[in-house]
């Protein structure tokens, strides 16, 4: 087995703090900002460890002295190859087969002072178990038939089947091993047999691909072949929460929560039900967010800490909270293992990471992370972040 074995310049032997070592796609603008708050705080510029070598020499060895950070094997034609076999990006099948040579990959990983674990990496990429893990601790989360991957669902007919056993007539599909709503399906009924699906999936030639543009079935022979053509790659199943809306658009989170700590947040707001800020969702105010809730937000940031905490293996997470109607409950839809891509958005008052960006409060982070014996070293169900408007 072959191994990449590039050190960073020995000039920066010196150089007091942890060593970095980073798997990741170079050219990755997500490597890029992890770099570049490394050096901003004075460290020795990480060892980039390409996915690609990882995958091809069957694994990569880090020294007791590095401490080592998994980025997303996204957003590189190779590698995706690579992991789910197929030369097309826009494509969504092929899930399952990414799962599982991702997972294989990560533990091909050996050495090193890892800032994530590989069996929390496992759950946090299957969102049936990650449903069933948030669950048992007591999370609030969307009702599920499928957490823990009790239901198995084969198509159209067994999603038809779940929704009348379970009084589910609104309810999200979603691809258990999917990312950024990547074959993911609001659907709807109504009355007279009627049924709506909102998804970015769009079908061609009898294949599935992901489309920037938000597509809304009304014929369920349509909406069963996407649902038929998803199946094999595992699918989950949530109740769909009604959202809390800000301005007249409906509105959810992304809570970035750091050691065990809240410490960024983003509203999402669209007119459609997926957020997502590449699917024409847009950021909302979080002045306004934090307003609307009044005291819950004390209790909008504690759920995302106990969501967190459920993987304590794992230095960061990306929180996707559920508000609401009226800002008064909320709900975790998903945990993000790659959650942190948010330019340019600073930490929360009071929460340790003012002024920082969410990789420089991760940089900030590693030391006590690292020396600690518990997990989770900066938890506290009681800091002022909670009682403060933040901006967006």
């Amino acid at each position: 087995m072959g191994h990449a074995t590039t050190r960073p310049d020995p000039c920066h032997d010196e150089l007091p703090g942890p060593r970095f070592a980073v798997v990741g796609n170079p050219e990755n603008r997500r490597v890029g900002l992890f770099t570049a708050a490394v050096r901003e705080a004075g460290l020795p510029v990480p060892r980039v460890v390409p996915w690609l070598d990882v995958l091809r020499d069957g694994g990569a060895a880090f020294g007791a002295d590095e401490v080592v950070r998994l980025e997303s094997p996204g957003e590189n034609a190779d590698v995706d190859l690579a992991l789910r076999g197929m030369d097309d990006p826009t494509r969504v099948e092929g899930s399952v087969r990414w799962y599982g040579r991702f997972s294989a990959a990560v533990r091909s990983l050996s050495g090193g002072r890892r800032l994530d674990d590989p069996d929390e990496l496992g759950m946090l990429f299957d969102k049936r178990l990650c449903h069933d893990v948030l669950a048992r601790a007591g999370v609030p989360v969307p009702p599920s038939p499928t957490s823990g991957a009790k239901a198995a669902v084969h198509g159209w007919d067994d999603v038809r089947t779940l929704m009348r056993e379970h009084r589910m007539p609104r309810l999200f599909v979603k691809l258990a091993h999917g990312s950024s709503a990547s074959g993911v399906l609001a659907v709807e009924t109504a009355g007279a047999g009627r049924i709506r699906a909102t998804t970015s999936v769009e079908m061609s030639g009898g294949r599935l691909h992901n489309s920037l543009r938000v597509r809304r079935y009304r014929d369920e022979r349509e909406i069963a072949a996407i649902v038929d053509g998803l199946a094999p790659d595992g699918l989950h199943i949530e109740r769909w929460m009604p959202k809390a809306s800000l301005r007249g658009r409906v509105a959810d989170l992304r809570v970035v929560v750091i050691g065990g700590r809240a410490t960024h947040a983003v509203v999402r707001t669209s007119r459609s039900p997926l957020t997502n800020l590449h699917l024409g969702g847009a950021r909302g105010e979080l002045a306004a967010a934090v307003e609307a809730a009044g005291a819950r937000w004390a209790e909008a940031l504690d759920i995302c800490e106990r969501a967190a905490a459920c993987f304590p293996g794992t230095l960061c997470v990306g929180v996707d909270l559920l508000p609401a109607l009226g800002w008064q409950r909320f709900t975790v839809g998903e945990i993000n293992a790659f959650g942190d891509l948010l330019p340019r958005l600073t930490g929360l008052p009071g929460s340790g990471a003012e002024g920082l960006d969410t990789y420089a409060a991760q940089v900030a982070a590693v030391p006590l992370w690292t020396s600690s014996p518990s997990p989770h070293p900066h938890r506290s169900t009681n800091h002022p972040a909670r009682n403060h408007h933040a901006n967006a």
